[in-house]
């Protein structure tokens, strides 16, 4: 069981951290929140909760009207360009131990999220107080910079303060600024490890018994008097292309591009300009920029899983064939 929001007040209260507490209704975006507490004179601050492809987690907490490129972000901790994305809501809530919409760098006060990398904006260390959720989006507290640091000296942390909007060049003579900051450790969470699992592909034995019945399909039928000798070569020679193989790099692919439109979008000047219809225009936006490139891709990506599924049977008839002419003459 995680930090309540109440705990994590008390916490701060003994460790004699000075905050302003702000309750308001239950709110779910930074736009939302800004209603409430916009006459507090805090920075806001937008949270994000982040995996790469070998399990590793991050919180990326940022000022609401910093821009965060992923895929920048990715190169600049060595991950390459699709490297991030977002952490799916299991892992919220098996890792952070708080709902959606609850994001913020006080979940690693919990045990379970004492491998996860923290980055934050360093914009708040120019704000005079910076405003967070405490584990809980009905509350809002506002504490200045050194408050903050102490807190996050008294779970084991540093604080890494990272501009966030920099792009600097990676490559052989510029290694990635930021990978001391990707976590040692992988995690795993069991909710996505069962789903995983309950949509795998076929098992190896599955595969098996569709390789026999396509063989003897193959040495029932009438071979061509004209097939010329050709030397037998075990099915598993034929080797798909990766555009084939590799589903999760394609799926990662088209999540890397829809968060990155997501978060280029969603700007300081764009909330002021559509209010409450921002997720309305947004949404259409992503739609009309996506639409036509995710056909392109998906044709291609099934055009080339035609193309493999031909190529194994055309090759497995050919060597069935050719045992079976052999066998005759």
């Amino acid at each position: 069981m995680g930090y309540s929001k109440d705990q994590l007040l008390a916490r701060l209260q003994e460790l004699k951290i000075e905050f302003s507490q702000y309750e308001h209704p239950v709110v779910m975006m930074v736009e939302a929140q800004a209603k409430y507490v916009r006459n507090t004179g805090g920075g806001l601050s937008k949270n994000l909760f982040l995996k790469d492809k070998k399990n590793r987690f991050y919180v990326v907490s940022a000022l609401a009207d910093t821009k965060v490129d992923l895929k920048v972000l990715s190169q600049r901790l060595g991950l390459g360009k699709g490297g991030l994305r977002m952490a799916p809501e299991e892992a919220l809530g098996e890792i952070l131990q708080v709902p959606l919409g609850c994001v913020t760098p006080f979940a690693l006060i919990n045990d379970s999220a004492r491998h996860v990398s923290l980055l934050l904006d360093q914009g708040f260390k120019g704000k005079e107080h910076c405003l967070f959720h405490p584990l809980s989006n009905d509350m809002t507290i506002s504490l200045n910079v050194c408050e903050l640091d102490k807190f996050l000296r008294s779970i084991g942390r540093n604080s890494s303060y990272v501009d966030l909007e920099a792009n600097p060049p990676v490559g052989k003579d510029n290694p990635p600024d930021l990978a001391d900051l990707v976590p040692s450790d992988s995690m795993v969470v069991p909710d996505l490890l069962e789903k995983a699992a309950s949509v795998q592909g076929p098992t190896k034995d599955h595969a098996v018994s569709v390789s026999k019945s396509m063989e003897i399909t193959a040495k029932g039928a009438e071979p061509s008097k004209k097939v010329k000798n050709v030397k037998d070569k075990p099915v598993g020679s034929v080797q798909p292309s990766n555009s084939f193989k590799d589903v999760g790099q394609y799926v990662e692919e088209i999540l890397d591009k829809t968060s990155a439109l997501l978060l280029s979008e969603i700007t300081e000047d764009t909330i002021k300009q559509h209010g409450e219809r921002l997720g309305a225009v947004v949404s259409n936006c992503i739609r009309e920029r996506l639409s036509a490139e995710l056909k392109a891709d998906t044709r291609s990506y099934l055009n080339a899983a035609y193309t493999e599924g031909f190529g194994v049977a055309r090759m497995m008839f050919q060597n069935t064939g050719s045992r079976n002419q052999f066998t005759c003459l």
